[in-house]
């Protein structure tokens, strides 16, 4: 049996539980969503979602088309010309293949299509590293597309789905971007719970188009933007992401409801935060481990909290004020650096809380760049760092 596969038989009807690897569960649920057109360029640790995406349309479980492209920019490219022309289109990505599509992460965003692509998050060489931090993804934060990071393969399943139901939003209409981490999550086996194609399809609707090219209904795309035009094209931009924020949290209920799963409000997933007075907050895998920390600590009289931010873009920023306010002390944990200044997440969430500015101290760790374990003992210590007044750091 090849790796990530299951050989399992499917009861209509019915949800199955299986133990699968993170990247199948996505595949999955992308399945059920019923995209047209899955342009796909194979690079490691995205490759098993295409991988098996390609399979089941080879077996007829799903009506799709497969572009096989020369290169990431072609795929992206080839998923912005499918949305275009009216159909719903998914890609994935990881790492050197993410950063040759960036010419047209703009464009994608711009033209206000909602393509959704998978990144199985890999550090950018040199030197040359095939394994899991944040630097490709959050590298591209600017750039117009909502990030949702997820912690486990059930998670990363069920933001799949409802990424295509904020992405198509007519108040929204953005590409959409969910996270995973390389391997640490790709790759990794855990049970997970597949709902239904009926239960999908009534909550991910056959799409329908807003802009797209149609001879009875003439449309221009990716026309000059000369400089009376172009804050406007931008601010409507800014606009869709503030509507953005509303969407989120209600597809999340919604999803909840009809599921029996939610993340939180589905910008920030909370854990043990009610009377915290030191909490952590970080983006995917590591915030497993950090629960485990902050229960330990927990048990022996430290009010230690987690703050999971699942939303990179739109960042939360009033929803993180209000988590914070009663804090003492906030670290923040980077798997990605930007080089010349600090930790790119640590810089949003200063700026979110700069008035707390005095009254809470703000803890930057750089931790697990180019797959380094980000280990117990090292959140541990960031908890130690901050209650006794120290400051943050590397973590090696």
């Amino acid at each position: 049996m090849r790796s990530g596969e299951c050989r399992i038989k499917k009861i209509e009807g019915m949800r199955m539980k299986i133990v699968t690897e993170g990247s199948i569960a996505i595949a999955n649920a992308v399945k059920m969503c019923r995209p047209r057109v899955i342009p796909m360029y194979p690079i490691t640790p995205q490759t098993h979602i295409v991988q098996e995406l390609a399979r089941m349309i080879n077996n007829g479980e799903l009506d799709a088309q497969m572009i096989h492209v020369e290169s990431e920019h072609s795929a992206l490219s080839a998923a912005l010309g499918s949305q275009t022309a009216g159909v719903r289109s998914f890609t994935a990505t990881s790492s050197q293949g993410f950063a040759l599509m960036f010419e047209i992460l703009p464009i994608v965003a711009g033209l206000r299509l909602p393509v959704v692509m998978s990144v199985a998050n890999r550090a950018l060489s040199a030197p040359i590293n095939i394994w899991n931090d944040h630097s490709d993804s959050v590298s591209a934060r600017d750039q117009g597309w909502i990030q949702i990071y997820s912690e486990d393969a059930q998670d990363a399943l069920d933001t799949a789905i409802m990424s295509f139901r904020i992405a198509e939003h007519k108040d929204v209409l953005l590409p959409a971007m969910p996270c995973i981490d390389g391997y640490t999550l790709s790759h990794m086996y855990e049970p997970v719970e597949i709902p239904t194609q009926e239960e999908v399809d009534a909550f991910v609707p056959e799409y329908k188009p807003v802009d797209f090219l149609d001879v009875e209904n003439p449309k221009s795309f990716g026309n000059i933007g000369m400089p009376d035009v172009f804050m406007e094209f931008k601010k409507q931009q800014q606009d869709a992401f503030e509507n953005s924020v509303k969407v989120i949290k209600n597809v999340n209920k919604e999803f909840g409801k009809k599921f029996g799963r939610s993340y939180g409000d589905g910008l920030l997933q909370l854990h043990k935060m009610e009377d915290a007075e030191f909490a952590i907050i970080g983006m995917g895998t590591l915030c497993a481990t950090a629960k485990e920390v902050v229960d330990r600590l927990r048990k022996n009289k430290v009010n230690a909290g987690l703050i999971q931010l699942r939303c990179l873009r739109p960042f939360p920023k009033a929803e993180l004020k209000a988590v914070v306010k009663n804090l003492k002390g906030l670290i923040v944990i980077d798997r990605h650096f930007s080089l010349g200044y600090e930790g790119a997440l640590y810089t949003d969430v200063k700026s979110a809380l700069y008035e707390y500015a005095g009254g809470l101290k703000i803890n930057s760790y750089i931790a697990g760049l180019g797959g380094r374990d980000i280990k117990a003992k090292h959140i541990e210590k960031t908890f130690r760092d901050i209650i006794e007044g120290k400051d943050g750091g590397w973590l090696f």
